[in-house]
């Protein structure tokens, strides 16, 4: 059992690798934390918190640029995950950009257009919800584009990442992983909470008619730009609890990695006296 923030070490996660079957990776794993739900939560906790002072030396040190990009079926969990993992971060060096339909401007550029103008600048933590990827899986559902757009798209995506990670960004993509069980009990929570209601869309229910369509695309989507420099980490979201600290590990196990530090003071600043 994993009893502590240091522990989490011996987490493997899912990391796709070209061969990724998203039928055989059951959403309601545990993974290898192996504590109940409260022992998870305090794990997190412990976690989070050096998660916080991670990004705070991130942003002090203004050297790494760090992108994280959350993509899932609907209510798969994308604002809860930075809602809990990214809580308590310096405002000053996160940002949170989501990526709609495109306006007439952009569909007059090229998909990337609105994109590359979001990637985080040194120092920065930038958390695409939603993101790049739409122009290769609802394009693809609704048939919008051809598999052989789909299959330049990923070239180009990949070396888009490619080049950012050459020009220092750190890219961890993580794919929100539900079932078509856990869906629909979210989205009946939201027709039966006062205060969850304006949350649901009646349009998420047209998506589901098409679950296993988007099953296919996603899989194909991660199996095409999932790479060493920009990994796909399938994440087990049925139980949030998991879906958080999954999330909030890897990021911590990625920044401890840079071996950061704060940047050394003004020596001028030994002889400064405040009266």
């Amino acid at each position: 059992m994993v009893k502590k923030a240091e522990d989490i070490k011996t987490i493997r996660p899912i990391i796709a690798n070209g061969k990724a079957k998203l039928a055989d990776i059951d959403p309601r794993s545990t993974c290898s934390f192996r504590g109940d739900k409260a022992a998870t939560i305090a794990i997190f906790a412990q976690l989070n918190a050096q998660l916080v002072e991670l990004q705070q030396v991130l942003y002090a040190e203004h050297k790494h640029k760090v992108l994280v990009v959350l993509q899932a079926m609907d209510t798969g969990g994308k604002d809860g995950v930075i809602r809990k993992v990214f809580s308590g971060m310096n405002p000053l060096g996160i940002h949170v950009a989501s990526f709609k339909a495109p306006t007439s401007t952009e569909l007059d550029h090229d998909y990337l257009w609105r994109v590359h103008e979001r990637v985080p600048a040194k120092g920065e933590m930038v958390v695409f919800n939603r993101s790049h990827y739409e122009d290769v899986l609802i394009t693809r559902v609704e048939g919008w584009i051809d598999d052989r757009t789909a299959k330049r798209r990923f070239r180009q995506i990949n070396n888009f990442e490619a080049m950012l990670v050459e020009e220092g960004t750190i890219i961890l993509k993580f794919f929100l992983h539900i079932s078509k069980d856990e869906q629909k009990q979210r989205l009946q929570d939201r027709l039966d909470d006062d205060a969850k209601k304006w949350k649901f869309n009646p349009g998420d229910l047209v998506a589901r008619e098409k679950w296993d369509d988007y099953q296919r695309v996603y899989e194909g989507a991660i199996n095409a730009t999932s790479s060493p420099h920009a990994p796909w980490y399938i994440v087990p979201a049925d139980r949030n609890w998991v879906r958080d600290l999954y999330v909030c590990s890897v990021l911590v196990s990625t920044l401890r990695g840079l071996k950061m530090c704060y940047p050394d003071p003004p020596a001028e600043l030994d002889k400064l006296v405040i009266k």
